[in-house]
């Protein structure tokens, strides 16, 4: 008997290594040899360092940024979800192993006087038909794994492990770039504050000057109005441009886990200069982006699930027993005529199931399909990221430029026209409108600063930001 048993065994280590279900590829992609804006944008080949928000030299933006990653809350909760998901890998492992549990119980029994009799002869007296059954019992089960169904499910359980650590580092890129978003949106409303604010002062000064002027009769009342106008206008952007600066730093403030109430960056209206990118090639998104390096483990997982699916049609073998001590009655229960023992294989084959067999095969095949759908839109969506975030760095610098050569352009207009209206030769109107014109371009031109820093800040986001 252990000459057959250990040569039954050798049998099924060997088969052991069988496994149903297709091997995982990676499907085939035909990406761009290069960026359609690579050569306008500011990009270089240089690598993508992994902490890509100190290339804007900010120590500020380099604290919110580690106080976001420590203590945001989503990111916490992603950070669970990864520690879930290493722990079902250990789940699907332990079916592996063969499970030995113990069973300690006590029954009372009443046995059918109609059933038990019948089988005894007749005269014979009946037993006792009440009694209590005592067992103490180890209990052992074990499946051997022939068609790869548990190494399958582990395969998938480690995929999805991996995809739920590459969704955090997702997730931290995203909110690395949220901060530095909100970051330099608050400081561009500095800058425009400070330009609404220089030309308060100058309005002020106007307002005086006409107040004074209509005293002197050499104004008239409508050049007083028109003043006074362009100051209140003044101090209503300027209450925009402050409720705009407050609902950023509020939102900065609840992706850094602080609250909002409490929570306070200084004013600066001095943005840094947008930094060179490092773009690589379209080919490395593959391997910087986490949201991409996500769909592909998800995809794996389903393709495991495919070979979980396809070996529940094969035969079930495994090796079960049970031992340990049992009698009816307490008086004998650790008596050695006590002990009991089964041990023995066992084989389970599906033969009629309904088609559920074959619609969780369906399924996971469909599933895997969703999968990849997944997987190449995610490609196709970084791609789009990439050039997107290339175009708008481009464009907003031929703004920065043209912009630069506006407000040169409208001080001088401004300073003929008050020249103009100190001689006579105009009216105030061409004062107010020189001055607005002015004022309008300086906001223009912080507005494009900060949106060409938040440009950037999209850039290196959608080139994968340097996570491994």
């Amino acid at each position: 008997m252990n000459l057959r048993a250990l040569s039954c065994s050798a049998i099924l280590l060997t088969l052991a290594s069988c496994n149903v279900g297709p091997n995982f590829k990676l499907p085939d992609m035909l990406l761009p040899a290069k960026w359609k804006n690579g050569g306008v944008a500011s990009v270089s080949d240089l690598p993508m360092p992994g902490e890509w928000w100190k290339l804007f030299g900010s120590t500020e933006l380099n604290r919110l940024v580690a106080q976001a990653l420590d203590s945001n809350q989503e990111l916490r909760g992603t950070l669970a979800r990864v520690e879930t998901a290493r722990a079902l890998v250990g789940v699907q492992q332990a079916d592996w192993f063969p499970q030995l549990s113990m069973k300690d119980a006590m029954n009372y029994e009443k046995l059918s006087q109609s059933s038990f009799g019948a089988n005894l002869p007749a005269g014979i007296p009946l037993p006792s038909l009440q009694r209590r059954r005592f067992q103490n019992l180890f209990e052992l089960g074990w499946e051997l794994d022939l068609w790869g169904r548990v190494r399958r499910g582990v395969e998938g359980e480690k995929a999805s492990q991996i995809a739920a650590v590459e969704t955090l580092a997702a997730q931290r890129l995203t909110l690395a770039a949220e901060v530095a978003r909100l970051y330099f949106l608050a400081h561009s409303l500095d800058r425009q504050m400070q330009v609404v604010k220089e030309t308060f002062e100058w309005r002020e000064e106007a307002v005086k000057l006409q107040e004074s002027r209509f005293k002197g009769g050499l104004a008239n009342e409508m050049d007083v109005a028109r003043a006074r106008t362009e100051l209140e206008l003044s101090r209503n952007d300027l209450a925009a441009l402050e409720r705009q600066r407050g609902n950023a730093e509020n939102a900065l403030a609840v992706i850094c886990g602080q609250i909002p109430s409490t929570f306070r960056i200084a004013s600066n209206a001095n943005l840094p200069s947008a930094p060179t990118v490092p773009s690589g090639l379209p080919s490395t998104l593959l391997q910087r982006r986490p949201d991409i390096r996500a769909s592909e483990q998800k995809m794996r997982e389903a393709n495991a699930q495919i070979g979980v699916a396809k070996a529940s049609f094969y035969p079930t073998f495994k090796i079960g027993g049970s031992g340990g001590l049992e009698s009816i009655g307490a008086a004998n229960f650790y008596d050695a005529r006590s002990k009991i023992l089964t041990i023995g294989p066992s084989v389970t084959l599906p033969i009629f199931q309904g088609g559920r067999l074959k619609s969780n095969l369906a399924a996971s095949k469909a599933r895997y399909e969703e999968t990849l759908a997944a997987y190449r839109q995610s490609i196709l969506t970084a791609l789009k990221e990439v050039e997107d975030s290339m175009l708008d760095a481009r464009a907003y610098g031929k703004q920065k430029s043209a912009l630069d050569a506006a407000i040169s352009s409208a001080h001088e207009t401004q300073r003929l026209a008050e020249l103009r209206y100190q001689k006579g030769l105009a009216s105030y109107f061409e004062v107010v409108d020189a001055n607005r014109t002015v004022l309008n371009a300086k906001l223009l031109a912080a507005q494009v600063e900060g949106q060409r820093l938040i440009a950037t800040v999209a850039m290196l986001k959608a080139l994968g930001g340097g996570w491994k």
